[in-house]
């Protein structure tokens, strides 16, 4: 879904002063995961890296005391728990407790931190803000870094007052499934790019633009009504997962992709969990196989962990920390699977259609 208009210059400084809003006494943090002996280094993560380094120059320059850059060693899963320790010039420190000390932080990762960093967050001036940035990549500099962010964020509100007002979505994808997700006993958020003191949760993704919430997970003393089919394709494999009561409840397909999806979902009960129902609405952003971009072109949902986006399932949940994941799969324009049509049901009745063959129609 390419933007409306042409892409403005990146530009780093105000990036920072727009997304965060820095007030006198902050201190900012930037920190990024490393690669060790069990994990191997790759091209776009040492790039990150270097990144995370331009942009905590870039809190400098813009006037905000910035801590030199902390790293840890990487958890191997997308929103682990982080590791007890961390290192600060080649000096170990209390992970946590270091993050605890700023308040602006920008976490540019291979693997996903926005759950764990979700559990510190303090809003208001003083407190405790974030913008998480796994699998960011310097690409993005020239699409989604670079948006308008005014048009993001109204985008995101509109569609987060829609869920809002709705009590479940039905999906139709391109291969003809469909899925039911209740959207019951739970509230919309929008990732709208901005981590200001007066946000609520003040905890983004960045590059920015969704509007996102848990279904219902089942813990108000009556089942969910999430359920239907799933397709997806793992290399080059259609599959499809059905869905009941919020819970993955089998795979269909045949062949050792399908075998190894379903052992995957079979160690951990809680990764049958659907936990994130996403309409991506950053008109910049675009598909290149990176979830951090491409989940912010279109429908998504996830499964795994919700706790940080407001659901129930958890680290403890699991059975253990090493099968914590939350995971995103994408529909939109350039992935193999896009959307037909996505309407929102009130509880009173009534319907509103708000996107056919890829495209919004709730936007002016």
């Amino acid at each position: 879904m390419i933007g409306p208009g042409p892409v403005e210059e990146f530009d780093l400084r105000k990036l920072l002063q727009t997304v965060f809003e820095p007030q006198p006494g902050e201190k900012a943090l930037v920190l990024c995961d490393v690669p060790h002996r069990l994990i191997a280094d790759n091209p776009v993560w040492a790039e990150r890296r270097r990144m995370a380094e331009e942009w905590r120059a870039g809190f400098e320059q813009i006037g905000v005391p910035t801590f030199p850059l902390l790293e840890y060693p990487a958890t191997g899963s997308h929103n682990a728990d982080l590791p007890e320790e961390g290192y600060l010039d080649g000096r170990p420190v209390g992970l946590t407790d270091y993050v605890r000390k700023a308040n602006l932080v920008v976490a540019m990762t291979e693997f996903s931190a926005t759950a764990p960093l979700s559990r510190l967050v303090r809003p208001g001036v003083g407190g405790l803000r974030v913008a998480s940035m796994p699998g960011v990549s310097r690409e993005m500099e020239q699409t989604a870094l670079a948006a308008d962010y005014r048009v993001v964020a109204a985008r995101a509100w509109r569609l987060r007052d829609l869920l809002n007002e709705a009590d479940a979505a039905e999906v139709v994808f391109g291969t003809g499934d469909q899925a039911l997700f209740d959207l019951r006993f739970r509230q919309g958020r929008a990732d709208d790019g901005l981590c200001t003191p007066q946000k609520d949760f003040p905890i983004i993704n960045l590059p920015s633009g969704e509007a996102y919430q848990v279904p219902y997970e089942g813990d108000q003393g009556e089942p969910s009504k999430t359920s239907g089919t799933l397709p997806m394709v793992r290399a080059g494999t259609l599959l499809r997962l059905k869905v009941e009561q919020n819970q993955i409840s089998g795979i269909e397909g045949t062949g050792p992709v399908a075998d190894s999806l379903r052992a995957y979902f079979d160690i951990d009960p809680a990764r049958r969990n659907i936990a994130e129902f996403g309409l991506g609405c950053n008109p910049w952003a675009r598909v290149r196989g990176n979830v951090l971009e491409d989940e912010k072109t279109g429908f998504h949902w996830a499964y795994g962990r919700s706790d940080h986006l407001g659901g129930t399932v958890g680290p403890a949940t699991f059975l253990k920390p090493e099968y914590v994941v939350h995971r995103d799969e994408v529909y939109s324009e350039g992935t193999p699977i896009g959307i037909r049509r996505i309407s929102l049901w009130r509880a009173g009745g009534g319907r509103t259609l708000i996107m056919a063959d890829n495209r919004y129609l709730v936007f002016s």
